[in-house]
């Protein structure tokens, strides 16, 4: 599945550059055809506004959120694009200027005003960006987009309308959410965000907001904290951009990619400084995995552990036996991974963009496997051995932290799963070290935003996913990896620059696999269409069709389809 596909045309920079919303839906060309039971809407959102006035916006994550929709009616498509009205885009709009900070861009005061004004303004409180560009969600009848900090937007799905923030502060315990919250099938959202808890402890809290009411109330408001993780860290929550979730359990994954809140509070109100000028990396961390039960919700108090990676897209988790099968879009290392994605980067000439990607940390999939059993294996205490430890260590002065001793399970793999070469392993110091099964792995290729037949088979055993490929950092490729074989498919054109693949299940549709994936490319090449959607046979991703546009599209993150 690795692609050696060069760009030196660079027309992957056509992704990062601003575009005009529509005002009216146009309709798209279509070539071969629109399966006829597809009827709905695809939602995405991304940035589309990389500068305002004369300043730009630095890194991936800070362009103005823009939400695309294509319609499907009786097999005709039409397209349509709407920037999102959130208090960060009009006020930049108002002032021609960047007023909120974002991701890795810092808003100073209005240069007009005096000395004094703006001395004064360093010293307010924060103002945390409510640019919703990530992806969008239901919650019970609405729409939401959505960012990382603790507010969402609701949204309009047919007009694109902005209708209200919503700050979710009011009514949770958190101080931001992810923007990949779990739907399950009744309709109840699940989500995960770090919380200050009592004497100042810091925690990850997952929240739940029931489904839709009766009595049509908003879900929202009836919203709850179910568990607490605990953090490594009293003040340095680590990044979370997603999290796992099975029929019996939530994994929260704690990397060593922190956000140093003493920092936070006290240099952004001297400095404006953003938020990439608060993470930082733990190097002596590695990487802690956590399970909590649902029913009931509690915490399991199981010492996983492993080396250090970056984690942004869980693919699957799902339960085994007596064992947790966790998939991960994992990328090597400590270093934060969105230190490579400034804009400047993105942009350069693609020797550069290579360069620039060899340093970075390298993806690669993975598999780990946690025991449940843990309490029945690690049973006897260390500390009835330790006098023996002791004497070894005093006479040999190595001994090795794997232990094994014929009445425990220390030093042995604890998985018994016949399909997975991962490993977990008891240490003597009640640890669990993991090993994991790597899925697919090629220099600086990543298979990221990972997709499945969600509602068939998430946190259940499943056997494909799809995903975007990335050839250093730039988008060209849709991937389908059997997680099972590591067999791969790749659908790929020259000079084109596709989004995430979302997955639709043909009515009806008995196999796991039986659907189409939904993907929108930009094409820069003078011979075609500036930009189309994309429709791929989920079974071996044959093109079905595509509908064409003469517009072009900027990157877009996440989105959803709407029957």
């Amino acid at each position: 599945m690795g692609s050696r596909v060069e760009h030196p045309a660079g027309g992957y920079k056509k992704i990062f550059e601003t575009c005009q919303e529509l005002a009216e839906p146009i309709e798209a060309q279509v070539t071969g055809h629109i399966p006829r039971w597809l009827t709905g809407s695809l939602l995405r959102v991304g940035p589309g506004l990389f500068e305002v006035g004369d300043q730009p916006f630095h890194h991936l994550f800070d362009g103005q959120a823009l939400i695309h929709k294509f319609d499907f009616k009786n097999s005709k498509v039409t397209y349509y694009r709407k920037f999102v009205r959130t208090d960060a885009y009009v006020r930049a709009m108002t002032e021609n200027r960047v007023v909120i900070t974002e991701f890795g861009t810092a808003a100073y005061p209005d240069p007009c005003r005096n000395i004094f004004s703006r001395f004064f303004t360093y010293f307010q409180s924060i103002e945390i960006t409510d640019n919703c560009l990530v992806n969008i969600y239901p919650i019970g009848e609405d729409f939401y987009a959505c960012t990382e900090t603790n507010y969402i937007t609701k949204i309009n799905p047919e007009t694109l309308e902005t209708l209200k923030k919503v700050d979710l502060c009011r009514y949770l315990s958190v101080n931001g959410v992810t923007a990949h919250p779990h739907v399950d099938k009744d309709g109840a959202v699940y989500n995960i965000g770090n919380c200050f808890g009592k004497n100042m402890s810091l925690a990850y809290n997952v929240v739940k907001i029931p489904p839709l009411q009766k009595d049509k109330s908003d879900p929202i408001e009836k919203s709850k904290v179910v568990v607490q993780f605990p953090s490594s860290e009293r003040f340095k929550p680590s990044y979370i951009h997603s999290f796992g979730i099975t029929e019996n359990y939530f994994v929260f994954v704690e990397t060593p990619v922190k956000i140093n809140l003493l920092k936070f509070l006290s240099a952004w109100a001297v400095r404006g400084t953003n938020y990439m000028d608060c993470f930082e990396s733990n190097e002596t961390m590695g990487t802690w995995f956590h399970l909590a039960s649902r029913n009931p919700a509690e915490y399991k108090d199981y010492k996983f552990r492993t080396s250090a990676f970056n984690l942004f897209h869980h693919i699957n988790c799902y339960e085994d036996q007596d064992f947790i099968v966790v998939d991960l879009c994992t990328w090597k290392g400590f270093d934060f991974l969105y230190n490579y994605l400034y804009l400047a980067n993105l942009r350069n000439n693609w020797e550069e963009v290579k360069k620039s990607a060899n340093l970075a940390p390298q993806p690669e999939v993975r598999r780990y496997i946690l025991p449940l059993k843990v309490d029945q294996v690690s049973s006897y205490s260390y500390f009835t051995f330790q006098p023996l430890l002791m004497y070894k260590e005093e006479k040999k002065k190595v001994i090795s932290d794997t232990y094994t001793s014929p009445q425990t399970a220390q030093g042995k793999n604890l998985i018994s799963l016949p399909y997975t070469t991962a490993t977990a392993v008891l240490r003597r110091d009640g640890t669990i070290w993991l090993e994991p099964e790597v899925l697919f792995s090629s220099p600086r290729q990543a298979f990221e935003f990972p997709q499945i037949n969600y509602s068939r088979s998430c946190g259940k055993d499943y056997t494909y996913a799809y995903g975007l490929g990335l050839n250093h950092f730039i988008p060209d490729r849709i991937c389908k990896l059997n997680v099972k074989t590591k067999e791969t498919w790749v659908w790929q054109e020259p000079d084109s620059y596709p989004s995430e693949p979302l997955f639709v299940q043909t009515p009806g549709g008995l196999e796991e696999d039986d659907g189409i994936l939904l993907t929108i490319v930009v094409s820069p090449g003078a011979a075609q269409k500036p930009g189309y959607l994309l429709i791929l046979n989920a079974r071996d991703l044959s093109e079905i069709g595509r509908a064409e546009v003469e517009v072009t599209f900027p990157v877009t993150f996440h989105g959803i389809y709407k029957p």
